[in-house]
């Protein structure tokens, strides 16, 4: 595995953008029996859990492993290995993998602010992509994304896997033909418990981790475990944005794709570390609320409610159980004029109580994860859109990024145009619509 220097990277381009810029073009289609060939870039918690599921897909290969962390590949490789019968190669600089022209789609596993400018690179390089949830760091950049994908021609999936349940279809259907009657409000509940983060000193750079490459377009800080180990990096604005948007997009996008809406006209939020007060930046209280003119839709989140639980995965994947809504964490509520409907993000059905408040409807669902995956290569090879296209995981994450901005500048309401994608006359929450990046990991204005 070559690995590069810092200078060497520097004097090839003047921005990591630049350099991308010149990779290959774009690949041939897939052809209908050909075998497609998959890297993955970041291979950590998710990237090790859907590496399997992509290995066993029909007709697909995993030829190459990226990760900045060299001790990440070991488990990894080993499940691939079992899954396909057959061990990939690994590299520690992305761009060794998007050179290379016998990969057709990279699989985005990235901590968040490495979304964009991973599958930018793929796009770019004419690769297809599937790319983790939330779509972006910043609602600038998951509109480059965006226009990567159409000016390449490339299938770019977000991993909002709900959009491939069948229930999920079924569920939106009746939605659209009024079966509740008209939409005037909706509530997405992320109610969560996390435990604290351990009090961890600033400390030397683990062996075997390219510090440097892992903060990308985010600041030079020390290395401190609780920013980087095991997710932690979620909890902080240099490189997520708190479980309004690494978690919760999922439902987020589900409610929006529910209520058929894009851009709220405003939106405000507040909030506070009321219990995790361990050093983190993001709130772990949270209330979102945004107009759409003829409807509301708030966001409600906690991080500290222990007695409140995600869908179990054995109900997930019922034909006949439902969940305990009043106990569910994840759930979203549509109310109609009349009736409501109450929805399961990744499995967990729909149910919809009429007017006298007793149950019309129940549905179970199914957990699409490899349902979403499937979709992926469906349209590697048929370049249909898929489910989650880039754009609708774009405008999904947008409620995030919105609420996220509100709170940061004090839970103002803050009035959105969705033309430009600009709040309306407010300079301190337009600072916050792109980041600063640090040379050269720079997304280019010009994708």
């Amino acid at each position: 595995m070559t690995q590069l220097n810092r200078r060497r990277f520097l004097e090839k381009s003047a921005s990591a953008g630049a350099a991308l810029a010149i990779l290959a073009p774009g690949l041939k289609a897939v052809g209908a029996n050909e075998r497609i060939r998959v890297g993955i870039m970041g291979v950590g918690g998710r990237g090790s859990y859907l590496a399997p599921m992509f290995a066993r897909s029909e007709n697909v290969e995993i030829t190459c492993l990226c990760d900045v962390n060299q001790k990440a590949f070991g488990n990894c490789i080993d499940k691939i290995e079992e899954a396909q019968g057959k061990r990939p190669r690994t590299e520690s600089d992305f761009r060794r993998m998007m050179e290379d022209p016998d990969i057709h789609a990279i699989l985005n596993a990235t901590p968040d602010h490495w979304h964009a400018l991973g599958t930018i690179a793929a796009c770019q390089a004419g690769k297809d992509v599937y790319v983790e949830k939330p779509a972006s760091h910043s609602i600038w950049e998951g509109r480059k994304m965006v226009e990567a994908a159409r000016k390449y021609d490339r299938i770019v999936q977000l991993g909002t896997q709900t959009r491939s349940g069948e229930y999920a279809r079924e569920a939106v259907e009746l939605l659209r033909s009024g079966k509740i009657g008209k939409i005037h409000f909706a509530r997405v509940s992320n109610i969560l418990s996390k435990r604290p983060l351990d009090p961890h000193p600033d400390e030397p750079v683990p062996d075997g981790l390219d510090y440097d490459a892992w903060l990308g377009a985010a600041p030079l800080r020390p290395y401190n475990r609780n920013r980087h180990h095991g997710g932690c990096w979620n909890w902080f604005w240099d490189y997520s944005g708190g479980d309004i948007i690494n978690d919760a997009i999922h439902q987020i996008d589900f409610a929006r794709w529910a209520i058929g809406k894009t851009y709220p006209k405003s939106v405000s939020s507040t909030g506070d570390l009321f219990v995790l007060q361990d050093g983190r930046d993001c709130p772990d209280t949270q209330v979102a609320t945004y107009d759409f003119d003829d409807m509301t839709l708030v966001f409600e989140m906690t991080m500290w409610t222990k007695y409140i639980e995600k869908t179990p995965l054995e109900i997930r994947n019922s034909t006949t159980e439902m969940p305990d809504w009043p106990h569910n964490s994840t759930k979203i509520e549509v109310y109609g004029t009349d009736a409501m409907m109450t929805l399961g993000r990744h499995g967990g059905g729909y149910e919809i109580y009429g007017l006298d408040g007793k149950k019309a409807i129940s549905h179970p669902g199914d957990e699409p994860t490899k349902a979403h995956i499937r979709n992926f290569f469906d349209c590697v090879r048929n370049r249909k859109k898929p489910n989650a296209d880039i754009e609708e995981g774009h405008l999904s994450t947008n409620l995030s990024h919105l609420g996220n901005i509100s709170y940061r500048v004090g839970g103002r309401k803050l009035c959105y145009d969705g033309e430009t994608e600009r709040f309306v006359d407010d300079r301190e929450a337009n600072r916050l619509v792109k980041r600063k990046y640090r040379k050269p990991w720079e997304v280019p204005e010009k994708v």
